[in-house]
């Protein structure tokens, strides 16, 4: 089960690929600084995972404007997000959870999908810059999508 809004967020530290090689990703360091949207979705290169990664780049815009940083999680490993970032032109931040410690911490973890394997499921948390948990959706089913406009106006919110 998903953690609870009002609830403080794990933290946690993760690796992301960059152009300048294996970076670590930190949740508290927003903490103070700005509102973080985490975004877990279960496999890179997956239409409904690309769809979702790739609209919310479209609309990055809106998510800054509303002071707000996004990360996107998966069990995937840093060099296939990588690869799938920039087949897809995918402009978020992406870690992997590979050992899935975080995606157990947030309660998502998804069992046997499509009988592959253990994954994240579609999952999002808004956490405030205080580290708080302000918004929690863990869609029914990983076919399913985050209820962005939810997350927008709790943002706006937030400002």
């Amino acid at each position: 089960m998903a953690i609870a809004v009002g609830t403080q967020a794990p933290d946690f530290t993760l690796k992301s690929k960059t152009d300048a090689g294996l970076v670590d990703v930190t949740l508290s360091n927003n903490f103070g600084k700005k509102n973080t949207l985490i975004l877990f979705f279960p496999l890179a290169f997956t239409s409904v995972c690309t769809q979702e990664m790739c609209d919310i780049s479209g609309g990055l815009n809106a998510y800054s404007d509303l002071d707000a940083e996004i990360i996107g999680i998966s069990v995937d490993s840093p060099f296939a997000q990588e690869a799938w970032a920039k087949k897809e032109n995918i402009g978020i931040k992406l870690v992997s959870d590979l050992n899935k410690t975080v995606t157990k911490a947030y309660g998502v973890e998804f069992p046997g999908l499509a009988g592959i394997g253990d994954t994240a499921a579609r999952a999002a948390f808004l956490v405030d810059k205080n580290g708080g948990i302000q918004y929690a959706e863990q869609t029914p089913t990983p076919k399913d999508l985050p209820n962005f406009e939810a997350i927008k106006a709790k943002l706006a919110d937030l400002a």
